[in-house]
């Protein structure tokens, strides 16, 4: 069977980039086992869907949490980014794009899964921006969680309101700068990926 090209989604990418156990490995398990999905979803025409109360809130209230951090940040009038970037190697949809950034945003699901006190983001989100960056065409990213109230399909009890809790509290914003080593790391795991994809018995 004929196989489309291997290209990495953005929010994908760090199960390609974690590095095997062994030294004698050109891949780790992680990235293998991630491959064998993507070839079983060209082959059957079924993508893998993860779903989860944690992942509907964020789709759910991705435009009001948009809509909240441009209001307390002043941006404007904005509006959530619905192109598709792809190149030779990745691909991806960020969530918002201004003149010169690019931000993808987290909405937790309650306050204790807010990051109030990280200091260091997710490495896989600080990835997934790199990414994101050199896509656009942009150097600059932003990787924002807010809280925003859960709708009320999703909570089983009582509904927790954060609408008079302030900003500094709702939200979390890590920046970034593009990393042209990480990218140049990525199109070579990319490359890798390819060969270990031909060498599968399919």
């Amino acid at each position: 069977m004929q196989l489309k090209e291997f290209k990495i989604r953005a929010s994908a990418v760090s199960h390609i980039m974690t590095n095997p156990q062994k030294k004698t490995d050109l891949l780790s398990k992680t990235c293998t086992s991630y491959l064998h999905e993507w070839v079983k979803e060209q082959i059957y025409g079924v993508k893998k869907e993860i779903k989860s109360k944690y992942l509907t809130k964020g789709i759910d209230v991705e435009y009001q949490a948009i809509e909240y951090y441009s209001e307390q940040r002043k941006l404007g009038f904005v509006l959530p980014n619905n192109e598709h970037f792809s190149n030779n190697f990745c691909q991806g949809t960020p969530d918002l794009l201004t003149g010169d950034k690019v931000y993808e945003f987290k909405s937790s699901w309650d306050c204790f899964t807010f990051p109030l006190f990280d200091t260091e983001p997710d490495k896989g989100y600080w990835m997934q921006a790199q990414i994101y960056m050199f896509l656009t065409d942009r150097k600059q990213s932003s990787l924002v969680y807010t809280l925003q109230n859960t709708p009320d399909e999703l909570v089983w009890d009582e509904s927790i309101d954060y609408s008079n809790i302030a900003s500094k509290y709702r939200i979390k914003q890590f920046d970034f700068e593009l990393d042209t080593d990480f990218i140049e790391s990525v199109y070579d795991r990319v490359l890798l990926c390819r060969e270990y994809i031909k060498g599968l018995d399919i």
